[in-house]
This record gives C-alpha cells, sequence and structure tokens, in this order.
C-alpha cells in the first residue's frame, strides 16, 4: 500500500473493515464504559462543523499530511499536501476519492464506509456499530467500534482527549490486518462551507458502481 492510497484505504476502501462478528464478542458495556461511549457520542454529536490537518501513517510508517472539513449531517472533506495529488469527499451520499495526478475518480457509498460514524445526523454508538472495547485513563478515552450489519471484517478505534473531550484522531484495521493511523494535529470548530466546496468531482458520475474508477472529465 503506498502512502498516497493511505488514507482512501483507511476510510473508503475500509468499508469492508467493520465487522458484524463483534456483536457475537462483544461483552454488555459496564455503567461506568456505557458513561464514557456516552460522553463521546454526545461530544461528537455536537461538532456540527469542524477543520483541522491530519498525519496519517500506514502500516509500513509511511507518512503524508493533509488538511480535513467535517461538516454534518453527510459532508466531509480530505486533501493531501502536495505532491499527492490525493483528494476525498462526501456530499452526503457517496465518499469520492480522487486521485488528480492519474485523473482518476472511485465513488463509495456513504453508509458502507467509516466516515459515515462521524457524518450521521444523530451520532449513536448503539445502532449499527457495536462497541467492542472501552479503554481509558485519567487523559485519554479509546473506543474499539465494528459495524453490527455484516459489512467485512474489521474495526475502528476512535481515539479521544479527555478534558476537555476532544477527537484526537482514529485507527483502522481491514480484515488482512493492515492498519492507517490517523492523528489529528488540529480540530477545530469552523463556519459552515457551501455544498459545492464538498463536491470534488463531476456529478455526472454519480452512477459510478462501488470501487469503480473512471478517468476525471
Amino acid at each position: 500500500m503506498t502512502p498516497r492510497r493511505g488514507l482512501f484505504f483507511g476510510l473508503a476502501a475500509s468499508c469492508a473493515g467493520l465487522t458484524a462478528a463483534a456483536a457475537a464478542w462483544g461483552a454488555p458495556l459496564s455503567p461506568t464504559d456505557q458513561a464514557l461511549v456516552d460522553q463521546a457520542a454526545h461530544y461528537l454529536d455536537g461538532l456540527t462543523s469542524a477543520e483541522g490537518r491530519f498525519v496519517q501513517t500506514d502500516g509500513a510508517g509511511r507518512q503524508e499530511s493533509g488538511g480535513f472539513w467535517l461538516q454534518r449531517p453527510g459532508r466531509a472533506r480530505f486533501d493531501y499536501d502536495a505532491p499527492s495529488g490525493l483528494a476525498m469527499a462526501s456530499d452526503g451520499r457517496l465518499v469520492s476519492v480522487v486521485n488528480r495526478r492519474l485523473k482518476t475518480i472511485q465513488n463509495y457509498p456513504l453508509g458502507f464506509t467509516p466516515l459515515s460514524i462521524f457524518l450521521s445526523r444523530n451520532i449513536r454508538f448503539d445502532r449499527k456499530v457495536t462497541v467492542e472495547k472501552v479503554t481509558a485513563s485519567d487523559s485519554e478515552l479509546n473506543i474499539t467500534l465494528a459495524d453490527s450489519r455484516g459489512v467485512g471484517h474489521g474495526r475502528i478505534r476512535l481515539d479521544f482527549k479527555r478534558s476537555p473531550m476532544t477527537l484526537t484522531g482514529w485507527l483502522l484495521t481491514d480484515s488482512r490486518g493492515q492498519s492507517v493511523d490517523v492523528r489529528l494535529t488540529r480540530l477545530e470548530r469552523s463556519e459552515p462551507k457551501p455544498k459545492s466546496f464538498f463536491d470534488i468531482y463531476d456529478p455526472s458520475l454519480h452512477g459510478i458502481g462501488m470501487g469503480d474508477v473512471t478517468p476525471v472529465k
């Protein structure tokens, strides 16, 4: 996996990366863990419009960085720094991955990607996902989630700073054990962007099947 494919792998190609098996593995949460999960969901639910910077590390230790924007419900954009040429955006229905160097685009249904966890209108961790594990210290909180609908095998771990509650990144692991670690080096609330900001592709390409590759016009 090349560095340029890392975030694509992590947020789009890992649509096969969350597992229903966790529904069988996951034990009921303790009251303490449930309170922490509810606190994290409440925090994310209030994060309606945000922007910042990320550093992504793939399984081989290769790093790339870029900027991101989240706008709930449904919209997000990730732009890699040059010379990558890779960008990804969700318009609320599709996640589109554009490689400007190769002049290609790939589309995935938003609901089949981990981005849907962040971009739902109402964020809850008791619908469509199963909480596999909760780990907390005085300063950090980690919540590992799996898709309870049977969309493949793998998991996503959401990482938070506890005081004040702040999303610091996520770790995605697919069915082959390959992982992508995304750290948010800056995250702040922002003013909403126009819808056109999240349209990084030709609207005529909306009908492409999941995973198809089409030249960008």
